[in-house]
């Protein structure tokens, strides 16, 4: 009989080694980041692909993401944290972000 958590763990694992291998993963933009009086332009709040808890997404820091405007300019940035404990991750852009990024797509490398 296998452990149900054991397996789910392991299943993790091997997606996350896949995404690894492949090279790319995908994200959405939820959300600036900011405070009951303040947001941050250039700080954004991303939900991953197969990305449900902390340590999956302590994971992923140091990883570059890029996000493609529709006129087709990139705008990179590195992902600097996990944002609570339910996977989502912060990401520093270089400049600030349009609120229309806001829902998009962005690819982490």
């Amino acid at each position: 009989m296998i452990n149900k958590s054991a397996y789910s763990a392991c299943k993790s694992a091997i997606f996350l080694n896949k995404q690894a291998f492949l090279g790319t993963m995908k994200a959405k933009i939820a959300h600036f980041r900011g405070g009951k009086h303040t947001q941050t332009n250039n700080h954004m709040l991303l939900v991953a692909v197969g990305v449900d808890n902390r340590e999956k997404a302590s994971k992923l820091v140091g990883k570059e993401v890029v996000f493609l405007t529709e006129k087709g300019n990139a705008i990179s940035g590195k992902i600097a944290s996990a944002h609570g404990n339910s996977g989502v991750l912060r990401a520093v852009f270089e400049k600030g972000m349009p609120g229309q990024s806001i829902g998009k797509e962005v690819e982490i490398k």
